[in-house]
């Protein structure tokens, strides 16, 4: 039946003002010239499940269902520690080739959590009371004659200030307000000067042997033995020098002999020197010195957030935070039968930045 057909006096707003009060549970108040005023609540309308068996039996079977889902998610969870190896590389798009353990390890954590999220939300809407609680408060606006004088006095002020009259003093205040803030941009530059392109490059350059941190002698291939890891630095760079740190920072290397039968990465051979691949030692997540290699699995771990990285594979990361795999050096021999750099790093060393483009 349409409102048109109902008489007038039937109507609620009628009926309100027929009775003092609106419906059961409404409270009318009468509007003046209050904008703040308390509109009160309306009416509690109860939802299908408070007055349907059967509706709430559907929703508390919905609710038991997303918990046993994150259960099950849970056990997944738990089992994909001992499904998947750690080097397993799977395609899946549109991710790409991705760590299979990772993946798994994500979905089903994501699928456990957001489970027993969704389940408790579901709970709290359908089948937890909603019956709204009312808390009573003080007016919170000041009383009319307070208002009223706190207009007075700040027209009385302005006017005593004459900033109406005086628009030269009026703009020249607002020009030095407006230009106070901008010189708090001047300490951003105690956050230290942009990377430029310092970051770019390193000491490494062709014909630059590779000098052993532990002997500081130039390494020989006969030097690296399959299984051992060795740290190297660039020629003719001095652990007293006073730019040591900072150059010693990027310039890190780490040797490693492989059977090159073992490398599975085609320009990873074609970089190496029969098996000795070096690779930068700094870690791509926050810059760590990586210092941890095991022999069987060609793996190196980052032992400050156990970022891992195959040596056997172009250096990617197979676990961890790091964002992108390690930097290749190119190596070989020069006449004397030392290994010698063949250029500096193709990319950037480290961790990215925001100036990396």
């Amino acid at each position: 039946m349409s409102s048109q057909e109902n008489p007038e006096e039937n109507l609620p707003a009628e009926q309100a003002a027929a009775h003092g009060a609106g419906h059961e549970g409404t409270t009318v108040v009468k509007h003046d010239a209050d904008p703040f005023a308390d509109p009160g609540l309306p009416a509690h309308k109860p939802r299908i499940q408070d007055i349907d068996e059967r509706a709430a039996k559907r929703s508390e079977r919905t609710v038991a269902f997303l918990f046993l889902l994150s259960m099950l998610a849970t056990v997944a969870f738990i089992a994909s520690f001992v499904i998947f190896p750690v080097n397993k590389i799977v395609y899946i798009w549109p991710l790409g080739h991705i760590s299979a353990l990772n993946f798994a390890l994500g979905m089903t954590l994501g699928v456990a959590l957001f489970c027993i999220g969704a389940g408790a939300v579901h709970w709290a809407r359908t089948l937890m009371s909603d019956v709204e609680m009312v808390d009573e408060r003080h007016p919170v606006a000041a009383r009319p004659e307070v208002r009223a004088k706190v207009m007075a006095d700040f027209a009385a002020g302005a006017k005593e200030s004459a900033i109406g009259r005086r628009k030269l003093i009026r703009n020249t205040m607002f020009g030095a307000l407006t230009l106070l803030p901008l010189s708090g941009v001047v300490l951003l530059r105690d956050l230290g000067p942009l990377p430029e392109k310092k970051l770019r490059s390193t000491l490494w350059a062709k014909g630059k042997q590779l000098i052993n941190m532990n002997t500081n002698e130039p390494l020989r291939p006969e030097d690296v033995a399959v299984g051992s890891l060795t740290f190297a630095m660039p020629e003719g760079l001095e652990e007293d020098s006073h730019d040591f740190q900072k150059e010693i920072a990027k310039a890190a290397l780490m040797i490693v002999r492989i059977q090159p039968e073992d490398i599975k990465d085609k320009r990873e051979l074609e970089w190496s020197h029969e098996g000795i691949v070096a690779f930068s030692k700094i870690c791509t997540h926050v810059g760590c010195p990586i210092s941890l290699y095991e022999q069987q699995t060609h793996h190196v771990l980052c032992p400050c957030h156990q970022s891992t990285f195959d040596l056997a594979d172009g250096a990617r990361v197979i676990f961890g935070p790091a964002g992108h795999a390690l930097p290749q050096l190119r190596i070989g021999v020069n006449a004397e039968g030392h290994l010698e750099a063949l250029g500096d790093f193709d990319e950037p060393v480290g961790p990215a930045f925001w100036e990396r483009g």
